[in-house]
């Protein structure tokens, strides 16, 4: 008995689920998102992931935000196509550091060296932080 209820109960749950995106698509609210990377050239399918999506983001409409760090502060000697867009990129400094990123390396861009105080305030800024 209390079996079948659940099922019931359960078999409820798929039908909201499947309700809940036409809902959410319907609100076109703009967001602020932290896009946050450590992915390098070690695999650059991956690194190149927080710009595809940034500007895919940013196309939408959406405010959006790049953090580097680890292998992926060296990414900042190609990045034409975000700058452009003017979608802030800020880049660990002790990861920089690590891997001879220097001021003049970030200048080009507008980037800035960030610290852990910098990421949380991204994170505090952020509707969304997606970390790939």
């Amino acid at each position: 008995m209390i079996r079948r209820s659940f099922l019931k109960q359960l078999a409820a749950v798929p039908l909201l689920a499947a309700a809940a995106p036409a809902t959410a698509g319907a609100s076109a609210a703009k967001l602020k998102i932290l896009m946050k990377s450590a992915w390098g050239s070690d695999d650059p399918t991956k690194a190149a992931f927080p710009f595809l999506h940034g500007d895919a983001l940013s196309e939408a409409g959406h405010e959006v935000q790049i953090f580097l760090l680890g292998e992926a502060v060296s990414l900042m000697r190609v990045l034409a196509k975000i700058v452009s867009k003017k979608i802030p990129i800020y880049v660990c400094g002790a990861c920089s550091r690590a891997r001879g990123i220097t001021d003049a390396d970030l200048a080009g861009y507008g980037a800035k060296f960030g610290n852990p105080k910098i990421f949380v305030s991204l994170i505090e800024w952020a509707d969304k932080v997606i970390t790939e």
